[in-house]
C-alpha cells in the first residue's frame, strides 16, 4: 500500500495508515483488538455485510478497503467501538449494527456553516447508577435528546424501536438525579375494558400484567429492592389511565404505554395533568390500534393536533429502527407493506 501512515498523538486512538480507499487501523490494546474485532472476526464480517466494504484483521489491525465513503464509515463505527471499550463497556452485536446505523446516518447531517461531514460519532446516552443506555439509530439519538429538552415527548412507531424502554431509563435518571419526585407509570387496559375490579387482588395486582413490559425496562435500570421499596413507598406509582381523572401531576416523570388504545378524550385527560416541574411521554403504535370499530385512537388525533406546538416534541421510529433480532425489522416491513395495500384497496372500494 501506498499511502502514508498517520500515527495518532495518544495510544487511545488507532493509528491509520490510509491511500484513497484503503485504510489499516491499528489498535494498541491487543485485548481490546481482539473484542472489537468479535470472536472469529464476526464484527468485521457485520462491517463488510452492512456497508459493502472488505475488511481483514491481521493481528491487532485491520485492513479496510472498498467505496471511500464507506470505509471512512467503518474506520468511525471501529473507532467509536473501540473507545467504548477503553471505558470498560462491551462490545455485543446490537452494538456493532448500532454503530454502523450511526456512522451512515452522519454522513446525512453536514455541519454548519461549514458544512463538514461529521469525523467522529456522538450518540446521546441516558445513564443510571445501574446501567448506561446509548443511542444505537438515529432515530433513537434525537429521541434521547428530545425527552432532555422537552417536557412532552411523543415517541412513536412499531415495536421493538426502544421507545418505551428508552422513556423509563429517562425517568430513572431523573429519579435518581432528583431532578423529579416520583415516576409514574400508566397504561389503558384495553382487553379489560377498564374494568379492573373483577380481576382479584389489589390495583397494583390488578393492572401489573399490562404494565409488565414497563417493569421489566425499571428493573433493568435500578437494583430490583430499590424500584420495589419505591413502589411501596408510592415514588413510583403504577396509575391505571382511568383513574388520573382529576389529578394535576407535579414534579413526576410520567409514562403512558400502548397509547394507541386511549380514546380521544382519555388523551385529552392524560395530557391535561401535566404539572409543575413534570415531564410527560407518551408512547404507542399507531398500526396496534386494538380500540373498537369506530372509535378514533386519543394518539393519532393527538399527533395531528399537537404537531408543531412549542414545548412538545414528536419522534417517529420506522422499521430500520428496530434495535432487537433483525428478523423483527424485516416482519414489520411485511406487515406494513401488506396493510397499506389493504388500505388502498378499501380505499378504492369506497
Amino acid at each position: 500500500m501506498n499511502g502514508q501512515e498517520l500515527v495518532s498523538s495518544s495510544p487511545r486512538h488507532p493509528r491509520i495508515a490510509s491511500d484513497a480507499n484503503h485504510f489499516i487501523l491499528t489498535f494498541e490494546n491487543n485485548r481490546f483488538a481482539s473484542e472489537l474485532f468479535g470472536q472469529f472476526d464476526q464484527n468485521l464480517k457485520l462491517l463488510e455485510e452492512r456497508l459493502h466494504i472488505d475488511a481483514r484483521a491481521r493481528g491487532n489491525s485491520v485492513v479496510i478497503s472498498g467505496d471511500i465513503v464507506a470505509t471512512n464509515q467503518a474506520r468511525r463505527t471501529l473507532d467509536y467501538l473501540y473507545e467504548k471499550l477503553q471505558k470498560g463497556g462491551s462490545v455485543e452485536r446490537s452494538d456493532v449494527e448500532g454503530a454502523i446505523r450511526m456512522a451512515v446516518a452522519a454522513d446525512d447531517q453536514l455541519s454548519l456553516p461549514t458544512m463538514e461531514r461529521k469525523a467522529k460519532l456522538t450518540m446521546a446516552q441516558i445513564s443510571t447508577r445501574k446501567k448506561t443506555i446509548v443511542a444505537r439509530t438515529p432515530t433513537q439519538d434525537a429521541y434521547v435528546r428530545a425527552l432532555e429538552r422537552a417536557e412532552l415527548v411523543f415517541g412513536v412507531g412499531p415495536a421493538g424501536t426502544g421507545k418505551t424502554y428508552l422513556a423509563v431509563a429517562h425517568a430513572a435518571q431523573l429519579l435518581e438525579r432528583g431532578m423529579v419526585e416520583k415516576i409514574i407509570l400508566s397504561r389503558p387496559a384495553v382487553e379489560a375494558g377498564e374494568r379492573l375490579g373483577f380481576l382479584p387482588g389489589d390495583m397494583k395486582e390488578k393492572v401489573d400484567p399490562y404494565l409488565r413490559p414497563l417493569y421489566d425496562a425499571l428493573y433493568d435500570m435500578m437494583p430490583a429492592d430499590k424500584v420495589d421499596r419505591a413502589i411501596t413507598a408510592g415514588v413510583i406509582e403504577i396509575a391505571p389511565l382511568a383513574f388520573m381523572r382529576g389529578r394535576t401531576l407535579a414534579n413526576a416523570a410520567v409514562i403512558l404505554d400502548e397509547a394507541q388504545n386511549t380514546t380521544s378524550m382519555q388523551m385529552k385527560m392524560f395530557l391535561t395533568r401535566l404539572g409543575e416541574n413534570s415531564r410527560m411521554i407518551v408512547t404507542g403504535d399507531p398500526s396496534q390500534i386494538d380500540l373498537p370499530r369506530g372509535v378514533k385512537s386519543g394518539l393519532v388525533e393527538a399527533l395531528q393536533l399537537l404537531n408543531g406546538v412549542e414545548g412538545i416534541s414528536i419522534v417517529r421510529f420506522k422499521d430500520t429502527d428496530v434495535v432487537r433480532h433483525p428478523l423483527v425489522g424485516r416482519i414489520v416491513r411485511a406487515y406494513d407493506s401488506t396493510y397499506a395495500t389493504e388500505t388502498e384497496e378499501v380505499s378504492r372500494q369506497d
